[in-house]
């Protein structure tokens, strides 16, 4: 789906990433882990298509991004959904307007998908609710709604338990996983190595560089109470 070859970035006296080799396949959940700095918001951007690489290339569907520069904002609208750790909720918004808003700026709104989308994740008695009613779970089910209204086919979340309880936190990675198991890819960053299980591949980075890229058996199904 989107792969990263011999991708670098760098800054002014600083290589945030070095030589990294990496494909995002579908029904998968590829774990991001390392210290801090190690680079993987840096990664998480290039994946996100957010920022572009001072080397190397990145392809979605076989075609390079560089070849879609002034497309790029509308294909990471289309194709990319974001969940983030400060949940990033409008606080004037209900629910539901802000999981609408993704749609509103594509301009392709289509109501009736935020009922099932609600239903699946729990929240379909919380649309009407603002930010301030809802729980650090609620809020994160609804910025993960709110990264489907579109129906992304790429997921990338960052930190998106870091402000959650540990219970609540394995509900959110349960709903991540369960995305992949239904055909989505899924890329997490986080700090958490209790949240390994999640995954089917670990990317460990160090220095801006891949330390580590490991496979993990999964159970497809888990119990999500």
């Amino acid at each position: 789906m989107l792969e990263l070859l011999d991708v670098c970035k760098e800054y002014p006296r600083v290589k945030a990433l070095c030589d990294i080799d990496l494909a995002i396949k579908d029904s998968e959940l590829l774990m991001i882990m390392g210290p801090s700095g190690s680079g993987k918001s840096t990664l998480l951007h290039m994946i996100g298509l957010l920022d572009i690489p001072t080397k190397g290339k990145i392809r979605i569907m076989g075609k390079p991004v560089s070849d879609l520069d002034d497309k790029r904002a509308a294909l990471r609208s289309k194709f990319i959904g974001f969940v983030f750790q400060e949940f990033g909720l409008s606080p004037y918004l209900t629910a539901e307007e802000n999981i609408l808003l993704p749609a509103v700026f594509s301009g392709e709104i289509d109501k009736t998908s935020i009922d099932s989308i609600a239903e699946s994740l729990g929240i379909h008695k919380r649309l009407k609710h603002l930010p301030s009613q809802l729980s650090g779970g609620e809020k994160q089910r609804v910025a993960i709604a709110r990264a489907l209204i579109n129906d992304p086919k790429l997921i990338v979340a960052d930190e998106p338990t870091g402000n959650l309880d540990s219970k609540t936190g394995e509900q959110v990675m349960n709903v991540l996983r369960g995305l992949a198991d239904k055909g989505k890819a899924v890329v997490v960053v986080t700090h958490n190595s209790e949240h390994e299980v999640f995954a089917d591949r670990i990317v460990k980075l160090r220095d801006g560089a891949i330390t580590k890229l490991l496979k993990k058996k999964v159970k497809k199904q888990r119990n999500k109470k």
